[in-house]
């Protein structure tokens, strides 16, 4: 909650308070010095803060005491009697009004990204990338070829200025909001929302290079989502480039306007049977893994200078890791077969493609949640469904007989993964979305269970300090310890093996 707000809404109950509270003909120069000084507020926290929707009863509230505290101040004729019964009314209304305000500003803070933990400041920025080789299969076929926004997080010299913005590009938080049921205003105060890094900083000198991390969000999401653990990384020695996979993300803007939403649910659907549903996430699965593959070459270019950037000269290919979340998990899976990949993380995300490769023998590490580890260990002991939770699932007995089998073979895979040198691991009081930036946005994501129990921060701190330990074993040849057994600062984390 911001401060000039916060005032701005403590000065409106004052103003109820005064009203309240004193008698008639002594409030009027009270309630009318306190209303301009909650006008100037409103007119400072408008300038310095910005306007939100959900500050709008507190604005209206403000207007109203000054207009009428005003009116009855200079009128020469005495107050006028209002009847006590629209008297009520009035405080009842405005009561509800301060009530709804304070449950709004709880329920959608402009919230502050935990701080980075390295000893490097960040540096962001932002490239268009177009693959010539592939025809866009998810857009209108005026569409042309694939193409891709990445945003790159980076050790930076000491920034100055503002930080950037959390979400720059303002006008795909309407459809931001559309992708959770809500209306398109909701998530508008986002935009005042700062990250911890500084746009086009230079690079910092400290080192000659940096390992290079590409990173995948999940179905629906966004790169924004992941901004918290692309910084961290950064602040810690890396580049981290985290890759909007258009058509896949809830609204991508590109830097001639256009904005595409995600297309890709069209290829799912209930009425489809089990096996068109999993071929067509193999369908979608290739062509995510092929946007990673793009990436890769275009930072290879970037590194040599063939695209300007401040990153020239100062990546270190020969060190380059990946993770995702979500189906952006399995995309981090598919695409370590890429040679030119040595490690990766996978955060809640199932594999696709399962059949069409060998094993994975490079070090790769799965970090769950606890509602997504409880289920594969039902898939795992052949937990036999009754009719009542089939029902509740929406699934037939052959779905989930199909499931099974498939869950089998992803097992072995994890299996084969995790004894080339990877990890299992989840996280006690956890859900899917925990692994995203979506935790800070509401306390209401907590109440409804999209988000787990334990509170945004201390879940970011743990899912960062467990890939920075997995990345810098593997990219930087230090650290390690969090892989050897339970940490007794991390008691929420749980290394498996009996799930293998």
């Amino acid at each position: 909650m911001r401060l000039l707000e916060l005032l701005l809404f403590l000065s409106n109950i004052g103003l109820f308070a005064l009203t309240v509270l004193l008698k008639k003909g002594r409030r009027e120069i009270p309630i009318f010095v306190a209303s301009g000084i909650a006008t100037l507020l409103l007119v400072i926290h408008w300038t310095v803060e910005g306007y939100r929707v959900q500050l709008f009863f507190a604005y209206g509230i403000t207007i109203i005491f000054l207009a009428t505290s005003g009116y009855r101040y200079f009128k020469k004729n005495g107050p006028q009697k209002i009847p006590r019964f629209l008297l009520g009314t009035a405080n009842t209304a405005i009561a509800i009004m301060l009530v709804a305000t304070a449950g709004l500003m709880y329920a959608f803070p402009v919230f502050k990204l935990p701080e980075p933990t390295g000893e490097f400041k960040v540096g962001t920025q932002t490239f268009h990338f177009v693959d010539p080789k592939r025809e866009e299969i998810f857009g209108d076929a005026s569409e042309g070829k694939r193409e891709l926004m990445v945003q790159v997080w980076y050790p930076a010299q000491a920034g100055t200025g503002k930080y950037a913005p959390f979400i720059p590009d303002t006008r795909i938080l309407s459809y931001m909001a559309a992708n959770y049921g809500l209306p398109g205003f909701t998530f508008q105060h986002l935009k005042y929302v700062s990250s911890h890094a500084y746009s086009e900083a230079e690079v910092s000198s400290a080192q000659t290079s940096y390992p290079l991390i590409l990173a995948n969000p999940g179905f629906g999401s966004s790169r924004f989502l992941h901004t918290s653990q692309a910084e961290n990384l950064a602040s810690h020695g890396y580049i981290v480039a985290v890759i909007d996979h258009t058509y896949n993300t809830f609204a991508t803007e590109f830097p001639d306007g256009r904005i595409t939403t995600s297309t890709t649910s069209d290829l799912f659907s209930p009425d489809h049977d089990y096996r068109t549903e999993s071929g067509n996430r193999d369908k979608l699965g290739k062509v995510l893994t092929d946007d990673v593959a793009l990436a890769l070459d275009q930072f290879e270019l970037i590194q040599s200078g063939q695209i300007p950037s401040h990153l020239k000269g100062k990546i270190d290919l020969g060190h380059v890791g990946v993770f995702g979340h979500s189906i952006g998990g399995a995309t981090a899976y598919d695409a370590s077969y890429d040679p030119r990949i040595a490690v990766g993380i996978d955060l809640d995300g199932a594999l696709y493609r399962l059949r069409e490769r060998e094993a994975l023998r490079k070090p790769f590490m799965f970090m769950n949640s606890e509602s997504e580890f409880e289920r594969l260990k039902l898939v795992k002991d052949n937990h036999v469904y009754t009719d009542a939770e089939l029902n509740r699932m929406g699934n037939t007995r052959e779905w989930m007989d199909q499931v099974t089998e498939d869950k089998k073979v992803e097992f072995e895979r994890m299996r084969e993964t995790v004894a080339a040198g990877g990890q299992f691991l989840y996280i006690e009081n956890t859900e899917h979305l925990n692994f995203t930036d979506v935790q800070f946005i509401s306390p209401i994501f907590k109440m409804l269970g999209v988000t787990g129990k334990t509170a945004p921060d201390r879940v970011n701190s743990v899912i960062n300090a467990y890939m920075l330990d997995f990345f810098d074993i593997y990219l930087k040849n230090q650290g390690g310890n969090l892989m050897k057994g339970p940490d007794s600062r991390f008691p929420e984390v749980k290394l498996v093996t009996s799930l293998l």
